[in-house]
Protein backbone atom coordinates (compact mmCIF):
# COMPACT_ATOMS: atom_id res chain seq x y z
CA UNK A 1 0.00 0.00 0.00
CA UNK A 2 0.70 3.82 -0.60
CA UNK A 3 2.04 4.94 2.72
CA UNK A 4 -0.94 7.49 2.28
CA UNK A 5 -3.43 4.94 2.26
CA UNK A 6 -5.60 3.52 4.92
CA UNK A 7 -3.92 0.21 5.50
CA UNK A 8 -7.15 -1.58 5.90
CA UNK A 9 -8.16 -0.50 2.38
CA UNK A 10 -5.61 -3.31 1.20
CA UNK A 11 -8.44 -6.01 2.46
CA UNK A 12 -11.29 -4.75 0.97
CA UNK A 13 -12.27 -6.20 -1.89
CA UNK A 14 -14.22 -4.46 -4.77
CA UNK A 15 -17.49 -5.31 -6.34
CA UNK A 16 -17.05 -7.03 -9.53
CA UNK A 17 -19.03 -5.22 -11.72
CA UNK A 18 -20.43 -6.59 -15.03
CA UNK A 19 -17.97 -5.88 -17.83
CA UNK A 20 -20.59 -5.14 -20.64
CA UNK A 21 -21.01 -6.86 -23.71
CA UNK A 22 -20.98 -4.29 -25.90
CA UNK A 23 -23.10 -2.20 -28.06
CA UNK A 24 -24.96 -4.66 -29.27
CA UNK A 25 -25.29 -7.88 -26.75
CA UNK A 26 -28.35 -9.92 -27.99
CA UNK A 27 -26.15 -10.14 -31.00
CA UNK A 28 -23.74 -12.12 -28.74
CA UNK A 29 -25.06 -13.08 -25.72
CA UNK A 30 -27.78 -14.41 -23.74
CA UNK A 31 -26.66 -11.55 -20.69
CA UNK A 32 -28.54 -13.48 -17.77
CA UNK A 33 -26.26 -12.28 -15.26
CA UNK A 34 -26.87 -9.12 -13.90
CA UNK A 35 -30.94 -8.70 -12.87
CA UNK A 36 -30.81 -6.65 -16.29
CA UNK A 37 -34.45 -6.83 -17.85
CA UNK A 38 -34.54 -8.44 -20.87
CA UNK A 39 -36.10 -6.11 -22.57
CA UNK A 40 -35.12 -2.28 -23.95
CA UNK A 41 -37.53 1.13 -23.57
CA UNK A 42 -40.36 0.93 -26.07
CA UNK A 43 -38.93 2.64 -29.69
CA UNK A 44 -41.86 5.05 -28.65
CA UNK A 45 -39.91 5.96 -25.82
CA UNK A 46 -36.52 6.20 -27.14
CA UNK A 47 -37.59 8.39 -30.26
CA UNK A 48 -39.11 10.86 -27.46
CA UNK A 49 -35.74 10.77 -25.57
CA UNK A 50 -33.92 11.52 -28.64
CA UNK A 51 -35.97 14.37 -29.40
CA UNK A 52 -35.48 15.19 -26.12
CA UNK A 53 -31.99 15.26 -26.25
CA UNK A 54 -31.37 16.98 -29.57
CA UNK A 55 -34.01 19.64 -28.86
CA UNK A 56 -34.33 20.14 -24.89
CA UNK A 57 -31.06 19.35 -23.08
CA UNK A 58 -28.63 22.20 -22.81
CA UNK A 59 -24.69 19.94 -22.49
CA UNK A 60 -22.93 23.03 -21.49
CA UNK A 61 -25.39 23.62 -18.43
CA UNK A 62 -25.74 21.42 -15.25
CA UNK A 63 -28.68 19.06 -14.64
CA UNK A 64 -31.59 19.90 -11.87
CA UNK A 65 -30.07 19.88 -8.72
CA UNK A 66 -33.14 19.66 -6.90
CA UNK A 67 -34.84 17.01 -8.90
CA UNK A 68 -38.16 19.29 -9.03
CA UNK A 69 -39.81 17.63 -12.28
CA UNK A 70 -38.69 14.04 -11.15
CA UNK A 71 -39.76 14.06 -7.66
CA UNK A 72 -43.13 15.02 -8.53
CA UNK A 73 -43.52 12.27 -11.21
CA UNK A 74 -41.95 9.63 -8.79
CA UNK A 75 -44.05 10.52 -5.95
CA UNK A 76 -47.52 9.74 -7.87
CA UNK A 77 -45.97 6.28 -8.46
CA UNK A 78 -44.93 6.05 -5.05
CA UNK A 79 -48.40 6.33 -4.26
CA UNK A 80 -50.07 3.98 -6.59
CA UNK A 81 -47.32 1.04 -5.73
CA UNK A 82 -49.13 1.58 -1.99
CA UNK A 83 -51.78 -1.33 -3.49
CA UNK A 84 -49.36 -3.87 -3.33
CA UNK A 85 -49.19 -3.11 0.66
CA UNK A 86 -47.42 -6.55 2.01
CA UNK A 87 -50.67 -7.97 3.94
CA UNK A 88 -48.90 -8.17 7.23
CA UNK A 89 -48.76 -3.86 7.21
CA UNK A 90 -51.66 -2.38 8.01
CA UNK A 91 -52.70 0.67 5.62
CA UNK A 92 -51.95 4.35 7.00
CA UNK A 93 -53.97 7.53 6.22
CA UNK A 94 -51.45 9.63 5.46
CA UNK A 95 -50.06 10.35 1.85
CA UNK A 96 -46.51 10.66 1.00
CA UNK A 97 -45.46 14.13 -0.07
CA UNK A 98 -42.24 15.42 -2.02
CA UNK A 99 -40.41 15.81 1.44
CA UNK A 100 -40.22 12.04 1.70
CA UNK A 101 -38.28 11.56 -1.75
CA UNK A 102 -34.86 11.36 -2.37
CA UNK A 103 -32.93 10.17 -6.05
CA UNK A 104 -29.70 9.10 -6.10
CA UNK A 105 -27.11 8.01 -9.26
CA UNK A 106 -28.34 4.03 -8.52
CA UNK A 107 -29.20 2.65 -4.78
CA UNK A 108 -25.75 2.31 -4.25
CA UNK A 109 -25.45 6.23 -3.74
CA UNK A 110 -28.05 6.07 -1.40
CA UNK A 111 -26.41 3.16 0.66
CA UNK A 112 -23.21 5.36 0.60
CA UNK A 113 -25.11 8.66 2.29
CA UNK A 114 -26.85 6.23 4.32
CA UNK A 115 -23.98 4.62 5.70
CA UNK A 116 -22.11 8.29 6.28
CA UNK A 117 -25.72 9.23 8.23
CA UNK A 118 -25.71 6.97 10.96
CA UNK A 119 -22.39 5.27 11.43
CA UNK A 120 -19.61 7.97 10.82
CA UNK A 121 -17.28 8.90 12.64
CA UNK A 122 -17.22 5.42 14.89
CA UNK A 123 -20.73 5.94 15.71
CA UNK A 124 -21.85 2.41 14.23
CA UNK A 125 -22.02 -0.81 12.92
CA UNK A 126 -23.78 -2.69 10.03
CA UNK A 127 -25.73 -5.38 10.66
CA UNK A 128 -26.39 -7.50 6.95
CA UNK A 129 -27.55 -11.19 6.75
CA UNK A 130 -25.72 -13.19 3.96
CA UNK A 131 -25.99 -13.86 1.30
CA UNK A 132 -27.09 -10.73 0.28
CA UNK A 133 -26.50 -7.76 -2.10
CA UNK A 134 -22.81 -7.17 -1.56
CA UNK A 135 -22.64 -3.95 -2.05
CA UNK A 136 -23.66 -2.76 1.83
CA UNK A 137 -20.56 -4.71 3.08
CA UNK A 138 -18.27 -3.40 0.28
CA UNK A 139 -19.85 0.31 1.10
CA UNK A 140 -19.10 0.09 4.55
CA UNK A 141 -15.93 -1.23 4.83
CA UNK A 142 -14.64 1.35 2.21
CA UNK A 143 -15.73 4.12 4.47
CA UNK A 144 -14.07 1.97 8.05
CA UNK A 145 -17.25 1.33 8.99
CA UNK A 146 -17.53 -2.18 10.90
CA UNK A 147 -20.16 -5.11 9.32
CA UNK A 148 -21.70 -7.73 11.41
CA UNK A 149 -23.24 -10.49 9.60
CA UNK A 150 -25.30 -13.08 10.13
CA UNK A 151 -26.53 -16.46 8.79
CA UNK A 152 -30.06 -17.39 7.34
CA UNK A 153 -31.62 -21.12 7.49
CA UNK A 154 -31.93 -23.43 4.88
CA UNK A 155 -34.76 -21.05 3.13
CA UNK A 156 -32.90 -18.18 3.36
CA UNK A 157 -34.88 -16.61 6.18
CA UNK A 158 -32.92 -14.32 8.47
CA UNK A 159 -31.29 -16.03 11.74
CA UNK A 160 -33.44 -13.20 13.82
CA UNK A 161 -31.86 -14.70 17.05
CA UNK A 162 -28.38 -14.32 15.86
CA UNK A 163 -29.51 -10.91 14.97
CA UNK A 164 -30.96 -9.69 18.01
CA UNK A 165 -27.68 -11.47 19.67
CA UNK A 166 -25.45 -8.99 17.74
CA UNK A 167 -27.39 -5.82 18.58
CA UNK A 168 -27.36 -6.97 21.92
CA UNK A 169 -24.25 -7.41 21.96
CA UNK A 170 -22.20 -5.68 19.53
CA UNK A 171 -18.59 -7.63 19.26
CA UNK A 172 -15.74 -6.27 21.68
CA UNK A 173 -14.62 -3.27 20.85
CA UNK A 174 -17.24 -2.60 17.46
CA UNK A 175 -19.85 0.39 17.88
CA UNK A 176 -23.02 -0.43 18.53
CA UNK A 177 -25.56 -1.73 15.40
CA UNK A 178 -27.06 1.47 13.90
CA UNK A 179 -28.11 0.30 10.22
CA UNK A 180 -28.99 -3.07 9.05
CA UNK A 181 -29.83 -3.89 5.10
CA UNK A 182 -32.88 -6.18 4.25
CA UNK A 183 -33.69 -6.77 0.36
CA UNK A 184 -37.11 -7.41 -0.14
CA UNK A 185 -36.90 -9.96 -1.96
CA UNK A 186 -33.15 -11.22 -1.08
CA UNK A 187 -30.79 -11.26 -3.59
CA UNK A 188 -28.73 -13.68 -4.61
CA UNK A 189 -31.87 -16.10 -2.99
CA UNK A 190 -35.10 -14.62 -3.92
CA UNK A 191 -37.20 -15.20 -0.85
CA UNK A 192 -39.58 -12.15 0.59
CA UNK A 193 -39.34 -11.16 3.92
CA UNK A 194 -41.25 -13.36 5.83
CA UNK A 195 -44.17 -12.21 8.71
CA UNK A 196 -41.63 -13.05 11.36
CA UNK A 197 -39.06 -11.20 10.19
CA UNK A 198 -41.20 -8.54 9.82
CA UNK A 199 -42.25 -9.22 12.79
CA UNK A 200 -38.67 -8.85 14.22
CA UNK A 201 -37.76 -5.88 12.20
CA UNK A 202 -40.79 -3.74 13.91
CA UNK A 203 -39.26 -4.54 17.05
CA UNK A 204 -36.18 -3.18 16.98
CA UNK A 205 -35.33 0.80 18.53
CA UNK A 206 -35.76 4.15 16.77
CA UNK A 207 -31.98 3.84 17.21
CA UNK A 208 -31.29 1.57 14.23
CA UNK A 209 -32.41 2.60 10.76
CA UNK A 210 -34.13 -0.47 9.06
CA UNK A 211 -33.00 0.00 5.18
CA UNK A 212 -35.61 -2.39 3.19
CA UNK A 213 -34.00 -2.67 -0.70
CA UNK A 214 -37.18 -2.88 -2.54
CA UNK A 215 -35.23 -3.15 -5.81
CA UNK A 216 -37.38 -5.71 -7.52
CA UNK A 217 -40.34 -4.95 -5.55
CA UNK A 218 -42.34 -4.58 -9.35
CA UNK A 219 -41.41 -8.54 -9.39
CA UNK A 220 -42.96 -9.62 -5.89
CA UNK A 221 -45.39 -6.93 -6.19
CA UNK A 222 -45.21 -6.63 -2.32
CA UNK A 223 -43.95 -3.64 -0.68
CA UNK A 224 -43.58 -2.52 3.20
CA UNK A 225 -43.82 1.03 2.14
CA UNK A 226 -46.74 1.69 4.49
CA UNK A 227 -44.21 1.44 7.49
CA UNK A 228 -42.35 4.61 6.57
CA UNK A 229 -45.08 6.45 6.86
CA UNK A 230 -45.49 5.56 10.51
CA UNK A 231 -42.00 4.57 12.15
CA UNK A 232 -39.26 7.57 11.01
CA UNK A 233 -36.65 4.52 11.90
CA UNK A 234 -37.36 2.60 8.13
CA UNK A 235 -36.25 3.98 4.78
CA UNK A 236 -37.00 2.30 1.56
CA UNK A 237 -34.94 2.19 -1.55
CA UNK A 238 -35.39 1.22 -5.10
CA UNK A 239 -34.51 1.46 -8.30
CA UNK A 240 -35.15 2.47 -12.32
CA UNK A 241 -32.52 -0.43 -13.26
CA UNK A 242 -34.64 -3.45 -13.22
CA UNK A 243 -38.39 -3.30 -14.18
CA UNK A 244 -38.13 0.46 -15.86
CA UNK A 245 -35.65 -0.83 -17.95
CA UNK A 246 -33.29 1.78 -17.08
CA UNK A 247 -30.29 0.40 -15.87
CA UNK A 248 -27.77 2.25 -18.63
CA UNK A 249 -28.91 5.61 -16.68
CA UNK A 250 -28.18 4.50 -12.88
CA UNK A 251 -31.70 6.11 -11.08
CA UNK A 252 -32.58 5.23 -7.57
CA UNK A 253 -34.94 6.40 -4.58
CA UNK A 254 -35.31 6.36 -1.26
CA UNK A 255 -38.35 6.80 0.41
CA UNK A 256 -38.16 7.90 4.13
CA UNK A 257 -39.37 10.16 6.98
CA UNK A 258 -38.38 13.78 6.05
CA UNK A 259 -35.41 14.58 8.44
CA UNK A 260 -33.88 11.49 7.15
CA UNK A 261 -34.59 12.68 4.03
CA UNK A 262 -33.31 15.99 4.43
CA UNK A 263 -30.22 14.66 5.83
CA UNK A 264 -29.50 12.50 2.88
CA UNK A 265 -30.27 15.61 0.62
CA UNK A 266 -27.33 17.34 1.94
CA UNK A 267 -24.92 14.27 1.72
CA UNK A 268 -25.46 13.71 -1.68
CA UNK A 269 -23.27 15.26 -4.40
CA UNK A 270 -24.52 17.76 -6.63
CA UNK A 271 -25.88 17.60 -9.64
CA UNK A 272 -25.63 13.76 -8.86
CA UNK A 273 -28.06 12.64 -11.94
CA UNK A 274 -27.12 13.82 -15.33
CA UNK A 275 -30.22 15.97 -17.14
CA UNK A 276 -30.13 13.06 -19.49
CA UNK A 277 -30.98 10.65 -16.70
CA UNK A 278 -33.75 12.41 -15.32
CA UNK A 279 -35.21 12.94 -18.78
CA UNK A 280 -35.35 9.48 -19.31
CA UNK A 281 -36.59 8.54 -15.72
CA UNK A 282 -39.33 11.06 -16.19
CA UNK A 283 -40.39 9.27 -19.69
CA UNK A 284 -40.10 5.95 -17.87
CA UNK A 285 -42.59 7.05 -15.16
CA UNK A 286 -44.99 9.29 -17.84
CA UNK A 287 -44.95 5.69 -20.33
CA UNK A 288 -45.13 3.31 -16.96
CA UNK A 289 -48.12 1.09 -18.40
CA UNK A 290 -46.38 0.73 -21.27
CA UNK A 291 -42.92 -0.13 -20.01
CA UNK A 292 -44.09 -1.89 -16.98
CA UNK A 293 -46.55 -4.43 -19.02
CA UNK A 294 -43.83 -7.03 -19.26
CA UNK A 295 -43.84 -8.10 -15.79
CA UNK A 296 -46.66 -10.32 -15.86
CA UNK A 297 -44.76 -12.13 -18.48
CA UNK A 298 -41.55 -12.30 -16.86
CA UNK A 299 -43.05 -13.43 -13.92
CA UNK A 300 -45.06 -16.48 -16.16
CA UNK A 301 -41.11 -16.91 -17.77
CA UNK A 302 -39.70 -16.92 -14.11
CA UNK A 303 -42.17 -19.39 -13.17
CA UNK A 304 -41.71 -21.79 -16.58
CA UNK A 305 -38.36 -21.82 -16.44
CA UNK A 306 -37.89 -23.23 -12.99
CA UNK A 307 -40.05 -26.01 -14.15
CA UNK A 308 -37.73 -26.72 -16.24
CA UNK A 309 -34.73 -26.50 -14.30
CA UNK A 310 -36.31 -28.22 -11.02
CA UNK A 311 -35.99 -31.56 -13.79
CA UNK A 312 -32.07 -31.48 -14.11
CA UNK A 313 -29.60 -33.81 -11.96
CA UNK A 314 -28.75 -32.76 -8.39
CA UNK A 315 -29.98 -29.18 -8.68
CA UNK A 316 -31.58 -27.36 -5.36
CA UNK A 317 -33.46 -24.30 -7.38
CA UNK A 318 -35.08 -22.23 -4.73
CA UNK A 319 -38.38 -20.41 -4.82
CA UNK A 320 -37.96 -16.73 -5.76
CA UNK A 321 -40.53 -13.91 -6.09
CA UNK A 322 -37.63 -11.67 -8.14
CA UNK A 323 -36.70 -11.20 -11.93
CA UNK A 324 -34.31 -14.38 -10.99
CA UNK A 325 -33.70 -17.50 -9.96
CA UNK A 326 -31.04 -18.94 -7.43
CA UNK A 327 -29.96 -22.57 -7.28
CA UNK A 328 -27.27 -25.02 -5.79
CA UNK A 329 -25.57 -27.94 -6.91
CA UNK A 330 -26.25 -30.96 -4.62
CA UNK A 331 -22.67 -32.55 -3.62
CA UNK A 332 -23.69 -35.68 -3.79
CA UNK A 333 -24.17 -35.56 -7.81
CA UNK A 334 -21.07 -33.25 -8.00
CA UNK A 335 -18.70 -34.42 -5.71
CA UNK A 336 -15.96 -31.59 -6.41
CA UNK A 337 -18.09 -29.84 -4.98
CA UNK A 338 -17.14 -30.94 -1.71
CA UNK A 339 -13.30 -29.58 -2.01
CA UNK A 340 -13.30 -26.88 -4.08
CA UNK A 341 -16.86 -25.17 -5.20
CA UNK A 342 -15.62 -22.02 -6.56
CA UNK A 343 -14.22 -24.18 -9.41
CA UNK A 344 -16.74 -26.26 -9.83
CA UNK A 345 -19.29 -23.43 -10.81
CA UNK A 346 -16.63 -21.04 -12.45
CA UNK A 347 -15.95 -23.96 -14.88
CA UNK A 348 -19.96 -24.71 -15.26
CA UNK A 349 -20.11 -20.92 -15.80
CA UNK A 350 -17.10 -20.69 -18.51
CA UNK A 351 -19.43 -23.73 -20.57
CA UNK A 352 -22.45 -21.61 -20.55
CA UNK A 353 -20.52 -18.79 -21.48
CA UNK A 354 -18.48 -20.64 -24.63
CA UNK A 355 -22.92 -21.69 -25.68
CA UNK A 356 -23.71 -17.64 -25.66
CA UNK A 357 -25.03 -17.90 -22.02
CA UNK A 358 -23.77 -15.59 -19.04
CA UNK A 359 -25.42 -15.93 -15.54
CA UNK A 360 -23.51 -14.94 -12.42
CA UNK A 361 -22.06 -17.38 -9.19
CA UNK A 362 -23.11 -15.59 -6.08
CA UNK A 363 -24.05 -16.39 -2.43
CA UNK A 364 -22.43 -19.90 -3.23
CA UNK A 365 -24.81 -20.51 -5.90
CA UNK A 366 -25.96 -19.62 -9.25
CA UNK A 367 -27.96 -16.92 -9.93
CA UNK A 368 -30.33 -16.27 -13.41
CA UNK A 369 -31.80 -12.75 -14.47
CA UNK A 370 -34.92 -13.87 -16.23
CA UNK A 371 -34.89 -13.20 -19.93
CA UNK A 372 -37.03 -13.29 -22.48
CA UNK A 373 -38.99 -17.02 -23.69
CA UNK A 374 -36.11 -17.68 -26.23
CA UNK A 375 -33.12 -16.38 -23.75
CA UNK A 376 -35.04 -18.56 -21.39
CA UNK A 377 -35.41 -22.01 -23.70
CA UNK A 378 -31.63 -21.40 -24.58
CA UNK A 379 -30.60 -21.46 -21.34
CA UNK A 380 -32.41 -24.49 -19.99
CA UNK A 381 -31.05 -26.69 -22.84
CA UNK A 382 -27.91 -25.55 -22.38
CA UNK A 383 -27.38 -25.79 -18.81
CA UNK A 384 -28.69 -29.48 -18.86
CA UNK A 385 -26.27 -30.11 -21.18
CA UNK A 386 -23.44 -28.63 -19.15
CA UNK A 387 -24.92 -30.54 -16.04
CA UNK A 388 -24.62 -33.52 -17.93
CA UNK A 389 -21.31 -33.36 -18.94
CA UNK A 390 -20.30 -32.02 -15.63
CA UNK A 391 -21.82 -35.44 -13.92
CA UNK A 392 -20.38 -37.82 -16.70
CA UNK A 393 -16.50 -36.08 -16.03
CA UNK A 394 -17.01 -36.69 -12.33
CA UNK A 395 -18.19 -40.63 -13.04
CA UNK A 396 -14.69 -41.04 -14.83
CA UNK A 397 -11.93 -42.08 -12.48
CA UNK A 398 -9.44 -39.46 -11.44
Amino acid sequence: MLPFLRPDLAQTAGYVPNPGHGPTPSQHWDALDANESPFDLPPAVKEHLAIVYQQQIHTNRYPDGSHQHLKKELLAYVQESRRYRHPHIPSQSANFGLEHLSLGNGSDELIRSLLIATCLPTQGSVLVADPTFSMYKILAESLGIPVVSVGRDATFAVDCQAAQAAIDRPPAGQPPIRILFMVHPNSPTGNGLSDAEIDWLLSLPEEILVVIDEAYFEFSQNTLLEVVLERSNWVITRTFSKAFRLAAHRVGYAVGHPELIAVLEKLRLPYNLPTFAQAAAIAALENRALILQSIPDLIAQREHLAQQIQTLPGVQLYPSVGNFLFLRLNPEIYPDLTTNPSQVYHTLLDRLREQGTLIRYTGGGLRITIGDAAMNERTSDRLKTVLSSCILRQSMPH
